[in-house]
């Protein structure tokens, strides 16, 4: 005999969307408020907001940055930090965070964090120097504090940019000469520059690189695959690079190189491949001035490849 609906059941399917009817509840919970906000002035038209992720029960999408209430901008939920530039020198800005799901739920603004635009330098054209005695240590497996000298400028540094692999991941206040990075991944070589900026906008050449490598997660005993001490050497027409292969029990038959991030040659050695130090000369037909960012992983004896190398910048000669 057959069953037919209830009119409670014919009531929910006419009444409700489906999820409601077989349980499955619409997300209505917020992701976490963003925590750990600074803003600091990159120049006299400019302020870099960073935070600290935010958790949700689903996973969060976005991020939305607010002005004095607000809203200048919206970012893809990987990203925790912007400029947010067109500001006037001289003026006073609050800024505030908060953090979306997919289902469009927005968690509570942050703490607002005040901040002041210094004055537009008169006509500056003048970079800072660069910053020296750069270095580092490892904070476990996912972030790293660096340091540094403080740089001199005519008109005084406003920020210090953070970059790693060409890309800025980090800014801290003129005043400060040390910085923490997190966000990064177990096991890994990380190599950071530091440059320096002034209220025109004004930017100093890269310090020189430092590298880093993060623990590795508790658990993995895996042997690092990346090759070491890279260093790149421009002169006319050609870019001169040595490194040291990674010790992986076996000799190591090739290289790859990549150029600007792109694959750029396989360098493979026809007999016996060095045991310490390799070298390569790598030519180039580009103009003077033209910037280069090479980095380097080995071929494993098993056929895989292993992790790449720190990165390097250099300019044509």
């Amino acid at each position: 005999m057959q069953r037919l609906p209830t009119l409670a059941a014919l009531a929910c399917l006419a009444a409700l969307p489906l999820a409601a009817c077989t349980g499955e509840a619409k997300d209505t919970e917020p992701p976490s408020t963003p925590a750990g906000v600074t803003a600091q002035a990159g120049s006299a038209t400019s302020v870099h907001v960073m935070w600290d992720t935010s958790s949700d029960n689903k996973a969060v999408t976005g991020y939305e940055v607010y002005e004095n209430g607000s809203r200048v901008t919206t970012l893809p939920g990987a990203k925790h930090m912007v400029d947010v530039d067109r500001l006037r020198p001289k003026t006073a800005y609050r800024f505030t965070v908060r953090a979306r799901d997919a289902a469009g739920n927005l968690s509570r603004p942050s703490t607002p964090i005040s901040v002041t635009t210094p004055a537009q330098a008169a006509d500056d054209r003048t970079p800072p120097a660069r910053p020296t005695a750069v270095r580092g240590t490892t904070d476990g497996p996912r972030a790293v504090t660096l340091m540094w000298s403080r740089s001199a400028d005519d008109a005084g540094v406003t920020s210090y940019d953070i970059y790693q692999e060409d890309s800025r991941v980090h800014s801290v206040p003129g005043t400060r000469t040390t910085a923490r990075v997190t966000g990064l991944r177990p096991g890994t070589v990380y190599s950071f520059t530091i440059r320096a900026r002034d209220a025109a906008e004004n930017s100093s050449p890269d310090s020189r690189p430092v590298d880093l490598t993060t623990a590795p997660a508790p658990g993995d005993k895996a042997p690092n695959t990346s090759p070491t001490s890279l260093r790149a050497v421009a002169r006319k027409g050609a870019i001169d690079l040595s490194w040291t292969p990674p010790r992986t029990g076996g000799p190591v038959p090739e290289h790859q190189l990549y150029l600007n991030g792109s694959l750029a040659t396989t360098i493979v050695w026809g007999a016996e491949p060095p045991a310490g130090t390799a070298t390569y000369t790598m030519t180039v037909t580009d103009a003077p001035g033209t910037r280069y960012s090479v980095k380097l992983r080995a071929k494993l004896p098993d056929g895989m490849w292993g992790d790449f190398s720190a990165q390097r910048t250099v300019v044509v000669t």
